[in-house]
């Protein structure tokens, strides 16, 4: 998992801070109001092997965290849970036959 995370950061981080800036500054509105830039995170994760690997094995458990945040986009802290299965989903998925994962990727 910590490979996952480590490629995310490498390769989406523009990505990720902008969708993410945009979710705080828009606690009411974020789903509508950062929809372009949650596309162009889902973009950016989907092309690497590990991401695919893990959104594949755990998509189920991705899914209801989804549908989770479109039913509570004023409280999105109250998905924790959703949040919490699908990252324990995550830790367990075989990446061991994925092409292209580092062992360790620099900072």
């Amino acid at each position: 998992m910590q490979a996952a995370l480590d490629i995310t950061a490498k390769y989406c981080h523009k990505e990720i801070e902008a969708y993410g800036s945009c979710v705080a500054s828009n606690p009411s509105t974020w789903q509508d109001t950062c929809h372009d830039l949650k596309v162009k995170v889902a973009q950016c994760t989907s092309s690497h092997p590990v991401i695919q690997k893990i959104r594949q094995d755990c998509s189920k458990e991705f899914t209801a965290f989804e549908k989770c945040l479109g039913e509570n986009q004023t409280e999105a802290a109250s998905c924790s849970a959703h949040v919490a299965r699908f990252l324990g989903c995550a830790e367990t998925v075989d990446l061991s036959g994925v092409d292209n994962v580092p062992v360790s990727v620099p900072s």
